[in-house]
C-alpha cells in the first residue's frame, strides 16, 4: 500500500521511501502483511497523506477471548477505494484557527502544536463541514440544527446525517483508521502513561516513520466516524460500521491516549473508561480528518444484516414535543425497500430507527391506542385480492405475532369504545371503489381484540370503508379512485365524485376527513390556484365540504397521509420527489400548514403516528416543560443515568428506608432487590462521581424528601479524590443547569417547602432512553456487572503520585464527607461509608487503585476518614478493600475495580449483616 504524504515545503522532493514493518516490530501478529511501502510527497492537501487501499483488506476486532464483547470477533473488511488521512491529529492551532472565527470556540492550548482535545464528536465533523467549505468541496455531513453549550461545543445535530459518497472531508472510519494504524503500530514507541508525564504532547513528536502517519498510538485517544455496533464474522466491503447508534447511541474511539500504560493499548480496542457518545468530551480526546468519498458503503446492523442505505431520523425528541405535547410518541412505517415494519420511539433521548425483521410483507400499519402493539395487513390500498391482518408487539424482536383468522383483512384500524373495549376495523377488499359493485361486494368488520388474542369478528356494513370509522360509529370513509362517505347507514360519494385517495377519518371527535386527490376542480376552486397530483392534502368536514388544505414542500408531492393518533390537528404523509421515491416522512399541522421533515431514507411508506396523552400534565400547576425533564437529547450518560435515579427519589420517597450514593463501584455494588425485606433500598449512585455530587444529591433530594430514611450507604473512593470540584466531573458544578427539571427544582428549593403533586409522574414521562429506563426501573437503581477477572496486571490510569501536587482536591473531597455527616446527623440518619474492592494486583504496581495514590500514602488517609467516627457517632467506616487483602475473588470481578453480579451478591449480604446488628 502506498501512502503521498502532502507538504508545501517538501513537494519537490518526491523521494520514495520504503519500510517493511513487520522486520521492525512496529505491529502485532494481527497486522501481519500489512506494510509501508512508499511515501510520495506532494501538495493537494496539506497535512494528508494518501492511502492506496483499492484492493486491499485490514482485519477489525479479535478473537482474544477476554476482549469486550463489541470487540469480538474479528472481522474482514475489503476497500475498492483509496483515500487519504492526516498524518496527524489536528492541532489545537488548527482548529482554533478555522473554528474560533466560526463557531467562537476556541480551545486552552499549552501548545498550538498539540492535539485539538476536549471535543466532542459533534465538534469534529463540524470542523471536517468547515475545512470542506473553506478547500471548495462539498460536506460530507448534514443537519438540520445544531445546539451549542455555554463553552460554544457542539452537544447535538439535530437531523445528522453522514453522506459516505461525498467527496470531502470527515472523519476516518473505524476500517480505514486500523488499516493505517496497523502500518505503524507500536504503542511502546508513543506518548502514555509511561513516559508522557499525563500530559498531551506536540504531534509527531515522537519520531516513527519520517514520513508516515504518527500517534496512532497513544498522545490523543481519536474520534473514527462509526457508530459502535457488533462484529460478524463475515467479510464485507466499504465497511462504514452500523447504521445508527441503537438505543445508548455510543461512539467508536481508537488508539489510546498518554493517561494509558502502553501495553494497554490495543489496536482493537474500540470505547473508554465509560460509555463514549456523540456529546461526550474529554481533555484527552482528539480527532485526525479522512478525505475522499467511500464508492458503494455499506452498513450492518444489529441483526448482521449488510445494508446499502439506511433511515435517518430527522426531527429529534424535542421537535415531536412542540408538536404533539408529549415526549411519549412512536412512529411507526414502512421500509419499502425490505417489505418490513420500522419504527421510532420518541420518548428516548437517542433516537434510533429498529426495523422488525421479518418474512411478512407489512402494509398500512396503525399503532394500538395504548402504544404498546402494531396492526398491519398483507395487501396495499388500490389492489384487490385477499389480505391477512396482523397483530405483534411494538418492539425491535415483534413478539407475540397472531394473525386474525379469516379469508382476508386488509388496512387495520384501532378503536377503543367507552367502556374499554379495544377492537380493530378491516375491510375484506382494499381495491379501486370506482365501480359500485366491486365497492359493495367488499365489507367493513370489526374484531375484538384483548390479552393478545383476536375475538370472533362482527361484520358492520357493506362497502370496503377503510378510511377509518368515527368514535360514535356514525360516519365512514375511504377513498381509493372515489371519496365514499357511509353516513347514518347511507352511502354517499363525496368531492363531486372527483379523484381522490388516501383518506384517512380524524381520531378524535370532530370528523374530519384527510385525502389527496389529482388537482381536480373541487381542490383547484376551494384553494384558488392550480396544482398538480398530491400537491396538497385537502381535509373535508363530516358533510364532505372542504375546510382546509396544506401544500407540499417545493419539488415534492404528497403520499400515504394519515392522521395522527394523540393529536387532533396533526396529520403524517410522505413526500415523493421528482423521480417517484418516497424519501421523506412528514408531520404535518393542518391547521397551522406547517410542514416538518421527521425521517429520510430510500422508499418510506405508509407513516403512522401515535402520542399517549397523559392525564396527570392537566391536572398539576407544575410548569410540564420543565418539571422532571433533567435530560435532552444532546445524550450525556451520566446525566440520563441521574435523570431515572432523581425518578426513583421521587417515585419511593414514601417507602424507602435505605439510599446508597456514590460512583459507579456502588452503583454495581449494592443490589437494593438482595437487601432484606426491612430495609427498603434505592441505588442513586451517579457516574461521574466525586463527594461534591454526593453531598448536592443528599442535601437538596434525599435528605429533605427520603421521609422514613435510615441509613446512608456512601461510597470512599479515595483515588478518585483527585478530581476538582469545580470541574466536568463534578455534575452539579455547571452541567446540571443545562436541563430545565434541575433548574426548576432549584427555583422552587429543591421544594423542601413540601414535595409537589404529580412530579414523579411527570418525571416519568418525560424524556429518557430505552436501556437504562428497563434496567434502572426494574433495579432500583443498580446495574449488575458480568463475572471477569481483577486482572492480572491491572493498569494505573492516573498519576499515582497525584498528591504531591493535587492534595487540596482530596481535602476538598475530605470537607464534603463531613459535611454529609453533620447533614445526616441533623436529620438523625446514620451514614456507611465503604471502601470498595479493587484488584489485589494493585499491589503490585505501589498505587493504592485505579487512579492512584500511592500505597505508602494510603493508609494514612484511611485512617483519617475513620477517625472520624469519633467525631460522628453516626458514621461507620467500613473498608471492604483492605489494601487488597479482601476475600472476593476474580469471579466476583468485573473489571480491576468493579465487583460482579456474584462480588455485588457478597457485599449486599454484608450490608444486611451490618444494618441488621444497628438495628
Amino acid at each position: 500500500m502506498f501512502f503521498y504524504f502532502t507538504d508545501m515545503k517538501r513537494c519537490l522532493l518526491k523521494i520514495p521511501l520504503v519500510f517493511f514493518l513487520a522486520s521492525c516490530g512496529f505491529f502485532d501478529d494481527s497486522s501481519s502483511g500489512i506494510k509501508l511501502e512508499s511515501v510520495f510527497l506532494e501538495d493537494s492537501l496539506p497535512g494528508m497523506i494518501r492511502v492506496a487501499a483499492n484492493g486491499q483488506e485490514v482485519i477489525l476486532g479479535t478473537d482474544e477471548a477476554t476482549a469486550k464483547a463489541n470487540e469480538r470477533p474479528q472481522m474482514e473488511v475489503r476497500f475498492d477505494y483509496d483515500f487519504s488521512m492526516g498524518r496527524s491529529e489536528v492541532t489545537c492551532g488548527e482548529f482554533n484557527g478555522l473554528m474560533g472565527p466560526t463557531t467562537g470556540l476556541l480551545l486552552q492550548c499549552a501548545s498550538d502544536n498539540i492535539p485539538a482535545t476536549d471535543l466532542t464528536y459533534y465538534d469534529a465533523v463540524l470542523y471536517a463541514n468547515a475545512r470542506s467549505k473553506a478547500g471548495g468541496f462539498d460536506s460530507a455531513y448534514t443537519y438540520l440544527n445544531a445546539v451549542f453549550d455555554a463553552e460554544k461545543h457542539c452537544t447535538n445535530l439535530e437531523g445528522f446525517a453522514f453522506h459516505p459518497e461525498v467527496d470531502g472531508f470527515r472523519l476516518p472510519t473505524e476500517a480505514e483508521w486500523v488499516f493505517v494504524a496497523k502500518m505503524v503500530w507500536n504503542p511502546s514507541s508513543s506518548w502514555n502513561a509511561n513516559n508522557s508525564d499525563y500530559k498531551l504532547h506536540e504531534v509527531c513528536s515522537m519520531k516513527n516513520v519520517e514520513y508516515g502517519p504518527c500517534d496512532m498510538a497513544g498522545n490523543a485517544m481519536e474520534w473514527v466516524n462509526d457508530w459502535l455496533g457488533r462484529f460478524r464474522d463475515t467479510p464485507l466491503s466499504n465497511y462504514v460500521g452500523v447504521p445508527d447508534g441503537g438505543s445508548l447511541g455510543e461512539r467508536v474511539v481508537k488508539g489510546g491516549s498518554y493517561r494509558n500504560e502502553a501495553r494497554s493499548i490495543m489496536i482493537y480496542s474500540r470505547g473508554d473508561v465509560y460509555m463514549v457518545t456523540s456529546s461526550t468530551k474529554a481533555d484527552y480526546v482528539g480527532f485526525r480528518l479522512a478525505f475522499g468519498a467511500i464508492p458503494g458503503a455499506t452498513w450492518m446492523n444489529s441483526n448482521g444484516n449488510v445494508m446499502t442505505s439506511r433511515i435517518v431520523p430527522l426531527a429529534n425528541s424535542s421537535t415531536i414535543r412542540t408538536q404533539t405535547g408529549s415526549f411519549r410518541s412512536k412512529l411507526v412505517f414502512r421500509n419499502d425497500l425490505t417489505g418490513n415494519l420500522a419504527f421510532v420511539d420518541y420518548s428516548n433521548s437517542i433516537l434510533s430507527v429498529v426495523e422488525i425483521e421479518d418474512t411478512l410483507d407489512a402494509y398500512h400499519p396503525e399503532i394500538s391506542p395504548d402504544g404498546k402493539r402494531v396492526a398491519f395487513c398483507s395487501g396495499l390500498e388500490g389492489v384487490s385480492g385477499k389480505s391477512s391482518l396482523y397483530v405483534r408487539d411494538l418492539n425491535a424482536e415483534g413478539t407475540n405475532l397472531v394473525k386474525l383468522d379469516v379469508e382476508s383483512a386488509a388496512i387495520p384500524r384501532w378503536r377503543v369504545f367507552e367502556n374499554g373495549d379495544t377492537v380493530i376495523v378491516y375491510v375484506t377488499d382494499a381495491g379501486n371503489n370506482k365501480s359500485e359493485a366491486s365497492f359493495k361486494s367488499a365489507s367493513t368488520w370489526q374484531v375484538k381484540f384483548a390479552n393478545g388474542k383476536f375475538a370472533k369478528p362482527k361484520k358492520l356494513f357493506d362497502g370496503a370503508y377503510h378510511g377509518g370509522l368515527s368514535e360514535d360509529g356514525s360516519l365512514a370513509v375511504t377513498g381509493s379512485s372515489l371519496l365514499r362517505a357511509h353516513i347514518a347507514d347511507r352511502d354517499t360519494v363525496w368531492y363531486n365524485e372527483e379523484q381522490a385517495c388516501n383518506a384517512s377519518l380524524a381520531k378524535d371527535d370532530s370528523k374530519r376527513t384527510l385525502f389527496l386527490d389529482f388537482g381536480g376542480k373541487n381542490g383547484r376552486d376551494y384553494v384558488g390556484e392550480n396544482y398538480g397530483p398530491h400537491q396538497r392534502i385537502l381535509i373535508a368536514d363530516s358533510t364532505g365540504k372542504l375546510v382546509g388544505s396544506v401544500k407540499a414542500p417545493e419539488g415534492y408531492t404528497f403520499d400515504h397521509s394519515e392522521w395522527a393518533l394523540g393529536v387532533g390537528d396533526l396529520a403524517v404523509a410522505t413526500l415523493t420527489n421528482s423521480a417517484g421515491a418516497h424519501t421523506k416522512i412528514v408531520l404535518i399541522n393542518v391547521v397551522r400548514g406547517n410542514v416538518i421533515d421527521v425521517a429520510e431514507g430510500d422508499e418510506l411508506w405508509h407513516p403512522n403516528l401515535w402520542t399517549a396523552q397523559s392525564d396527570v400534565a392537566k391536572n398539576v400547576s407544575l410548569d410540564v416543560d420543565s418539571a422532571g425533564v433533567y435530560l435532552d437529547e444532546n445524550f450525556d450518560v451520566g446525566a440520563t443515568i441521574l435523570r431515572y435515579k432523581i425518578e426513583l427519589v421521587w417515585t419511593y420517597r414514601n417507602w424507602a428506608n435505605v439510599v446508597v450514593l456514590g460512583s459507579s463501584r456502588p452503583q454495581s455494588g449494592i443490589i437494593p432487590a438482595k437487601m432484606r425485606e426491612q430495609f427498603k433500598t434505592l441505588n442513586v449512585t451517579n457516574v461521574p462521581n466525586m463527594l461534591a455530587s454526593t453531598e448536592f444529591i443528599a442535601k437538596n433530594y434525599v435528605f429533605p424528601h427520603v421521609k422514613n430514611l435510615k441509613y446512608l450507604v456512601i461510597s470512599l473512593d479515595i483515588d478518585l479524590w483527585h478530581k476538582d470540584e469545580h470541574s466536568e466531573y463534578n455534575f452539579f458544578y455547571m452541567d446540571y443547569k443545562k436541563y430545565p427539571g434541575y433548574v426548576y427544582d432549584e427555583n422552587h428549593d429543591f421544594w423542601k417547602n413540601g414535595y409537589p403533586e404529580g412530579l414523579a409522574e411527570l418525571t416519568q414521562n418525560t424524556l429518557g432512553q430505552e436501556y437504562n429506563e428497563k434496567l434502572l426501573r426494574s433495579t432500583l437503581g443498580y446495574v449488575p456487572g458480568d463475572p471477569s477477572s481483577w486482572e492480572d496486571e491491572p493498569a494505573v490510569e492516573f498519576d499515582s503520585t497525584w498528591m504531591d501536587y493535587r492534595a487540596e482536591h482530596f481535602e476538598s473531597s475530605f470537607e464534603y464527607l463531613k459535611s454529609i455527616l453533620k447533614m445526616a446527623e441533623n436529620y438523625n440518619i446514620r451514614v456507611i461509608g465503604i471502601v470498595f474492592p479493587q484488584s489485589p494486583n494493585f499491589k503490585k504496581t505501589g498505587s493504592f487503585g485505579r487512579y492512584g495514590i500511592r500505597r505508602s500514602e494510603a493508609p494514612a488517609l484511611l485512617k483519617r476518614i475513620q477517625d472520624l467516627e469519633s467525631v460522628y457517632p453516626n458514621f461507620i467506616f467500613w473498608d471492604e478493600n483492605k489494601m487488597g487483602d479482601h476475600d472476593y475473588d476474580d469471579s466476583m470481578a468485573n473489571n480491576k475495580d468493579h465487583l460482579s453480579d456474584l462480588g455485588a451478591r457478597q457485599l449486599t449480604e454484608r450490608l444486611n449483616v451490618l444494618l441488621e446488628g444497628m438495628e
